[in-house]
């Protein structure tokens, strides 16, 4: 599990550190680790030729004493101050002795179009909003180039703890970051500007919760349900399905689809598109009786193109089971029949329909999601599950960590990819994972069966649903 911690929690840590170490040993630590990381991306060092963006804080001396690492392996290197009495005394220092050259920002613009790398130690993990109007050119300039560019600890302009960008920033193609991952590397918009990601140890001592959690094959594989000897369809757990309606038959389709994948012994559904479900999939029990008279369900999944039909969403949010919501059944269920609830609720938004639940813009959600998930967590009393670029899954409440889904891809932005979604974690509920557990290995699962059946190409939901056995192999074999 790659785990990420918010900006205090690191400086807290670097503070202890630094007092236990020979005074400048942590930085020369990072910028060892730096060093090794550029050489990597430059393939040769000697003669290639080096720009430094530096500004005032420790990245900058980060990036300098890497940089006169650099020099001293026969890389011309120069640095671009863009505060020059405030940049790091030690690393510039460094830097002239291992005959680096020191520039100010005018003519920056044609070192870095001839340089083969660029190093951005403009800013730190404090930074909050975007680039300087003075660094912003310089920013422009190296994402035009040619040169490999490499950030240091995080891009700059990004917000750290948040992943929000709040102005312009530095993309990068490379990110070295130190000690540990910090929220921004890992959540969009910000991961976007990230490039690849190299974590470099430098010995950090951290507290065992962390900010952020992203999973990987081993700890979705202790997550899925394995049937036992005794297993029949019932002990696997049973899930209902209440979705579709006259006009969206195809939702529930779809989520029994991802249901019927998911682990469970078995798939009831319940609404007006039975026929539709039963012809694609036999196995499924169907009833048209509502959700009370359904029979005995684990949990249920309500909502995927349901409609206005607000009397089975509620008559669902009444059953003492899991309950995962989704789609109109989002917008159907009310906050206080949600926090009323005593079982285990998981909510399934994407950016619109949180943005609706929370009466703010689209776009807000998107820029931030991080708060926007912990928000929509403490205001229903409910997982949620954050749909988007970056899917983020957080407990009920809001206050652990949230979870950082790592296998998404653009091919899942397909209509009905959703409802695969949720009848899969729905289905992973009934077998009885807790909420946040579920959604965070369907939506792994899910990201897997998106990669695998795109391949590169556009791919519809069903086919998404199909792909999901081959990715729960893919988990389990690791």
């Amino acid at each position: 599990m790659r785990t990420a911690y918010g900006v205090e929690t690191v400086r807290a840590a670097e503070r202890e550190l630094m007092a236990r170490l020979p005074e400048g040993a942590l930085m020369q630590r990072a910028a060892a680790g730096l060093a090794a990381a550029c050489a990597d991306a430059l393939g040769r060092v000697y003669g290639s030729r080096v720009v430094l963006l530096v500004g005032s804080g420790d990245n900058g001396g980060d990036a300098l004493y890497a940089g006169a690492r650099l020099a001293r392996r026969g890389a011309g290197v120069s640095a671009v101050l863009l505060a020059p009495r405030r940049a790091h005394a030690g690393g510039l220092a460094a830097l002239r002795r291992a005959g680096g050259r020191v520039a100010g920002t005018a003519g920056a613009r044609e070192l870095i179009e001839g340089a083969d790398l660029v190093l951005d130690g403009i800013v730190g993990i404090g930074g909050t909003g975007g680039l300087r109007p003075d660094a912003v050119p310089l920013a422009e300039a190296a994402e035009r180039s040619r040169a490999v560019v490499v950030a240091v600890d995080l891009p700059s302009g990004v917000d750290a703890g948040t992943g929000e960008v709040r102005g312009r920033a530095l993309r990068a193609d490379l990110t070295v970051t130190f000690g540990t991952h910090k929220p921004g590397l890992l959540i969009d918009p910000a991961r976007e500007y990230a490039g690849a990601v190299r974590l470099v140890d430098i010995g950090l001592s951290l507290p065992p919760r962390p900010e952020l959690e992203a999973l990987q094959h081993a700890d979705v594989a202790r997550l899925l349900p394995v049937p036992a000897a005794e297993s029949d369809k019932y002990r696997r757990g049973v899930v209902g399905v209440a979705a579709g309606s006259g006009r969206y038959p195809g939702a529930a389709v779809l989520a029994v689809a991802g249901a019927l994948r998911g682990g469970a012994g078995a798939v009831r559904y319940v609404g007006p598109a039975g026929q539709a479900v039963i012809a694609r999939f036999p196995e499924t029990l169907v009833s048209d009786r509502g959700p009370k008279h359904a029979g005995r369900v684990q949990a249920w999944v309500v909502g995927p193109g349901a409609g206005d039909d607000a009397a089975t969403v509620a008559e669902v949010l009444a059953a003492d089971v899991p309950v995962l919501i989704d789609a109109d059944g989002l917008r159907l269920a009310e906050a206080p029949a949600v926090r009323a609830r005593r079982a285990p609720t998981l909510l399934t938004p994407h950016a619109g329909e949180a943005a609706a639940l929370l009466g703010v813009e689209r776009h807000e959600i998107e820029g931030a999601r991080l708060g926007a998930v912990r928000e929509l967590a403490g205001r229903y009393g409910a997982a949620v599950l954050l749909k988007g670029s970056t899917t983020l899954v957080a407990d009920a409440g809001g206050e652990g960590p949230v979870r950082v889904n790592p296998t998404g891809t653009p091919w899942l932005a397909t209509a009905g990819s959703g409802d695969v979604l949720s009848g899969l974690a729905g289905s992973l509920l009934a077998a009885g994972l807790a909420a946040v557990d579920a959604g965070s290995a369907a939506a792994y699962l899910h990201g897997l069966a998106g990669r695998f059946a795109a391949d590169g190409a556009p791919v519809g939901a069903q086919d998404v649903a199909e792909g999901i056995a081959g990715a729960w192999r893919s988990v389990v074999r690791g």
